[in-house]
């Protein structure tokens, strides 16, 4: 007992008390950081690869390139659907403006049937046939044939109510 008491009187009661402590469960300096989440975190918004497109009564998927424009345009779409009307140019695409810009990244390209493109920052074109320009392309529509992409568009029918949606 003596010699427990000189341990703890001494010297080494400072190496016998340090000891203790670094035995302890408590969190480690530095962990309370590493465990608290920020109060305040939003959930990451995920880009979605396709949107909708409806025309009349049926509805196609747009499926999207990812690019500043798309990005827009889905943020756009988190708070409502796009409505906009379209009319036939050229004989190969329906033209409409968007009721907003989008920032655009032109190239020349040559579009295909069922490219969805941003013309002027502000009108979207969905193609049903080819032309070469300065475009920014947004996505394209899957279609079985063209037959069906012309007949889902109203190809060479005039004007048509477009829907776009998330």
């Amino acid at each position: 007992m003596k010699t427990l008491l000189n341990l703890l009187a001494g010297p080494g009661a400072m190496l016998m008390l340090l000891a203790l402590l670094s035995c302890t469960q408590g969190p480690q300096p530095g962990a309370e950081q590493q465990q608290q989440k920020p109060e305040n975190s939003q959930k990451e918004t995920v880009m979605p690869d396709k949107i909708h497109i409806t025309i009349d009564d049926k509805t196609l998927s747009i499926v999207l390139e990812t690019n500043d424009a798309t990005q827009a345009l889905v943020g756009a779409l988190r708070e409502a659907p796009i409505q906009y009307t379209a009319s036939d140019y050229g004989g190969f695409e329906k033209v409409g403006p968007l009721g907003r810009s989008l920032p655009a990244d032109n190239s020349q390209i040559t579009t295909q049937a069922g490219d969805v493109i941003l013309y002027s920052g502000d009108q979207i074109v969905l193609f049903y046939g080819s032309n070469t320009w300065s475009y920014t392309r947004l996505g394209k529509i899957p279609y079985e044939s063209l037959d069906e992409l012309k007949a889902f568009l109203k190809a060479g029918e005039g004007n048509v109510s477009v829907t776009l949606a998330l």
